[in-house]
C-alpha cells in the first residue's frame, strides 16, 4: 500500500509549475485535495484554500506531473537478492518516478497471467509508487513461440518485450507486430545482433582497445533497429525501440519516422551522459596506463556506453522528438555480480536515484530545456503507453496527484550507502550532481521526502 498519512488537502506553494502537458511553465501554486489536482496555476489567496490546509512552502523549487518510467527491472519474482518491489519503488520514488513499467526478466518470466497477477499483487501490497508490468513477446523469453498476447493484454500488461533478449526470429517478430493492430500494445525489442558481438563487453572502440576487452559495435544494434523498422513498416504494427545508443539510430529512426512507420523510442539517462572512456576508470580520467581505476565494471550495461559524437546524437534526438522519452533501464545487482572481472560482470546500472541529477546537466549546459525534460519524462512516456495514461502525465484539475517537487540546483554527491535500491552498482559514487528530488507524491500522498529538507 500507499506509505505516509493522507491529508485532507496540501498547498504546495510558490514553485516553478512545469507541466508541459498543458504548455505551462510558471510560478504558482499547488492545491491537492482527497489525492487530486485541485488547481495548479496562479497563485492563491487564503480566501480559496480549504479549511485546515496544510502548507508546503516551494520557492526556488519545481514541480511537476510524476515522472513515468517504461523501463525498469525490479527483479521480483526470482532475484529478490538483487531487488525486490518494495526496494525497487522505494528507490523510484527517491528519483521523482511515480508510474514504473518493469521488465518480464524474471523467474518465472512474465509470460502468463498468473505471474502478472503476482507482481501485480506484491506492487499493491509492497509498493509506494504505481508498478504495471510488461508481458514477455515470446514464451519463456526463448525466441520459440509468441506468448499468450491476448491474455496478457487482459491481465493488465502495458507493453511487451522478451528484455535482455532480442526476438531474433524475423517471423516471429512480424507476428507479434501484427497482433499490435488489435491489441494496442507495443512490442519493446531489445535490439543487439549478438552474432556480430560474441563475447562484447563495451563499445568497440579505443577505450575497448586500450583495456583489451571484446568490443560491440555500433552495428550491432542498428542491424536490429533496421530489421525491426522494415517489419513495422510493413505490418504497421507498433514498434517501440528500447534504450538507444547510436548516432546510426537516432537517423534510421528520423527517416523512418518520415516514411510514417509506427515507432517510439526511449532513451537512457547513462547514454546521455556517460562515454564509454568511463571504464578505465574515476569519471573517464585515464591514468596513463593500467592500474586500480582501470576495468571499473560499474559502467558495464547494454547496450554499452558510446562516446562522444553518439552521446551527443542521443541528446540532438531527444530534444528534437525523434526521441520520445527518457528510460531508466534500472538493473540493479548485488555486488557479487561486479565485483569480477569486467568480461565476467553483469550488465546493469542503478539509476533511478541519480537520473535527475544526471540529467540535469543536460539542462544546465543549456543542450535541452527543463520543459523538454520534464516532457520527455512525462507526456512523451504516457504517449508511448496510450491515451489511458494521459492523466498520469499532468497536473490538470481532476487528474491524481502525482507529483514530484524538486530543488533543480541543489548540489550534492552521490553516496550509494543512502539508496533505497539494493543495486549500489553505478559508475556515478561520488561524482557531484545538481538538481535532486526533494518530495515525491503520489495520489497526494508523500511517499518520499529527502533528508536535506
Amino acid at each position: 500500500m500507499l506509505t505516509s498519512a493522507d491529508p485532507d488537502s496540501i498547498l504546495i506553494q510558490g514553485p516553478r509549475i512545469v507541466d508541459p502537458g498543458r504548455g505551462m511553465d510558471a510560478i504558482g501554486d499547488i492545491l491537492i485535495t482527497g489525492g487530486k489536482i485541485v488547481s495548479a496555476g496562479p497563485r492563491l489567496s487564503p480566501a480559496d484554500l480549504p479549511e485546515g490546509c496544510r502548507p508546503i512552502p516551494a520557492n526556488g523549487m519545481v514541480a511537476a506531473p510524476g515522472f513515468i518510467d517504461l523501463h525498469c527491472h525490479l527483479r521480483e519474482p526470482g532475484y529478490e537478492y538483487k531487488e525486490t518491489i518494495a526496494t525497487g519503488t522505494r528507490a523510484a520514488a527517491r528519483g521523482g518516478f511515480t508510474s514504473i513499467c518493469c521488465m518480464p526478466n524474471t523467474d518465472p518470466p512474465l509470460d502468463n497471467e498468473a505471474a502478472v497477477a503476482l507482481v501485480q499483487q506484491r506492487a499493491r501490497a509492497e509498493g509506494v509508487v504505481r508498478v504495471f508490468p510488461i508481458g514477455c513477446v515470446t514464451k519463456g523469453r526463448r525466441g520459440k513461440e509468441l506468448a499468450e498476447l491476448e491474455e496478457l493484454a487482459a491481465a493488465g500488461v502495458v507493453a511487451y518485450s522478451d528484455d535482455g533478449d532480442p526476438v531474433y526470429d524475423p517471423n516471429l517478430m512480424r507476428l507479434a507486430l501484427t497482433y499490435t493492430l488489435d491489441l494496442g500494445l507495443p512490442i519493446s525489442n531489445h535490439c543487439q545482433e549478438h552474432r556480430l558481438c560474441p563475447g562484447g563487453v563495451m563499445a568497440e572502440g579505443w577505450a575497448a582497445t586500450r583495456l583489451g576487452l571484446p568490443g560491440i559495435p555500433a552495428a550491432a544494434e542498428e542491424a536490429m533497429i533496421a530489421r525491426d523498422l522494415a517489419l513495422a513498416e510493413l505490418t504497421g504494427g507498433w514498434l517501440h525501440l528500447a534504450h538507444l545508443s547510436t548516432a546510426g539510430a537516432v537517423a534510421l529512426v528520423r527517416q523512418a519516422r518520415e516514411r510514417g512507420v509506427s515507432v517510439t523510442t526511449e532513451v537512457c539517462p547513462h547514454h546521455l551522459s556517460l562515454t564509454d572512456d568511463w571504464a578505465l576508470g574515476y569519471q573517464g580520467t585515464p591514468d596513463g596506463g593500467s592500474g586500480p581505476l582501470n576495468y571499473d565494471t560499474s559502467t558495464k550495461v547494454y547496450p554499452p556506453l558510446r562516446g562522444r559524437q553518439d552521446v551527443d546524437a542521443l541528446i540532438e534526438g531527444l530534444a528534437d522528438g525523434v526521441i520520445d522519452c527518457i528510460a531508466t533501464d534500472h538493473a540493479p545487482h548485488e555486488a557479487a555480480s561486479k565485483q569480477v572481472t569486467y568480461q565476467e560482470a553483469a550488465f546493469g546500472i542503478s539509476v533511478f536515484e541519480t537520473a535527475l541529477g544526471s540529467l540535469m546537466a543536460l539542462v544546465h549546459r543549456g543542450q535541452i530545456s527543463l520543459s523538454t525534460l520534464v516532457d520527455r519524462l512525462t507526456v512523451g512516456p504516457a504517449r508511448v503507453l496510450g491515451p489511458s495514461f494521459e492523466e498520469l502525465a499532468t497536473l490538470h484539475p481532476g487528474s491524481p496527484a502525482d507529483v514530484v517537487l524538486f530543488d533543480p540546483d541543489l548540489d550534492w554527491v552521490v553516496d550509494t550507502g543512502e539508496f533505497a535500491s539494493k543495486g549500489r552498482n553505478t559508475p556515478l559514487e561520488g561524482v557531484a550532481l545538481k538538481g535532486r528530488v526533494v518530495t515525491t507524491f503520489v495520489e497526494g500522498k508523500v511517499v518520499h521526502q529527502d533528508s536535506l529538507y
